[in-house]
């Protein structure tokens, strides 16, 4: 979705000038998207042997949705307790609503459906049933060391092109300069990438096969720089000094920040994933 909004961005098909046009396409592609989300979640699950597609199905067609609405919603609650023209009026929570149920999830339900019908990847290797117990790690190996030094390059590619984007946001700044952020978020995924798979290859070399989640947790961890920077912003250049302004902004970049997690986490993993595949599927075994 976000390839597809920031091409179409490049390309002159959104306007800058045009606020709304930015946020109302991303909506509409997140729920048009649905369809691979489910597909992706459903193959995901079958190539771990995770026969519960239905279950796993419905967690990704309420999980990140629902976040985002239930957060949307109570702070669209303070807007109106504050009697501010900026809340959303009712009708378009229910259109939002709509979307979500009546075309987000059944289109994630379908993907899901044919996703757990095609036969899943087959392995390179065959693996023990019984798991290997995994030997001691050094201390730079932990991953609550690891995560927190990875997310340091991602976010590093990132910094600047986020203050300005956050000067879009909260100084009412239109925002032009779409072709840099194009380069920018490649260099955001293939750093997320690079410094997962770098991770990944360190603890497959300590005999810590546990790879899955750690990539996740290794790409998603610049969220939380992200999250640091938003605040940093806050009390550099914003001049807000009520509560309810300040509630928003700082629930407002927790979503945001967790959506970044989510997207670089996703890149960490999938980085590692044909990583692990291509490395163990060159090993010849007589």
């Amino acid at each position: 979705m976000t390839v597809v909004v920031i091409g179409f961005a490049v390309a002159g098909f959104l306007s800058p000038a045009n606020r709304g046009g930015l946020m109302t396409a991303a909506l509409l592609l997140f729920t048009a998207m649905g369809f691979w989300n489910g597909y992706a979640v459903a193959r995901v699950a079958r190539m771990f042997a995770n026969q519960d597609w239905k279950k796993i199905t419905t967690k990704a067609a309420i999980g990140m949705p629902g976040i985002a609405f239930a957060v949307f919603f109570v702070l669209n609650l303070l807007v109106w307790e504050q009697r501010s023209a900026g809340a959303a009026p009712f009708a378009t929570l229910l259109q939002i609503c709509a979307l979500w149920f009546l075309v987000s999830t059944p289109l994630t339900f379908l993907g899901s459906y044919f996703g757990h019908k095609k036969t899943p990847p087959e392995q390179p290797v065959r693996t023990n049933k019984i798991p290997r117990q995994v030997p001691r790690q050094k201390w730079f190996l932990n991953r609550y060391f690891t995560a927190p030094v990875a997310g340091v390059l991602p976010f590093a590619a990132v910094f600047i092109e986020l203050f300005f984007i956050l000067s879009s946001m909260w100084h009412h700044q239109v925002y032009y300069v779409f072709g840099i952020l194009s380069v920018v978020f490649l260099l955001l995924i293939l750093t997320c990438a690079e410094v997962a798979i770098l991770v990944c290859y360190f603890h497959l070399c300590a005999e810590d096969y546990r790879w899955w989640w750690r990539s996740f947790f290794t790409g998603g961890a610049c969220a939380v720089y992200v999250f640091l920077y938003s605040a940093w912003y806050f009390f550099a250049n914003l001049e807000i000094s009520k509560l309810v302004p300040s509630i928003m902004y700082f629930v407002y970049m927790g979503l945001l920040s967790f959506g970044f997690f989510v997207a670089t986490g996703t890149v960490g993993f999938v980085a590692c994933f044909f990583f692990v595949r291509v490395i163990y599927g060159s090993v010849k075994i007589d």
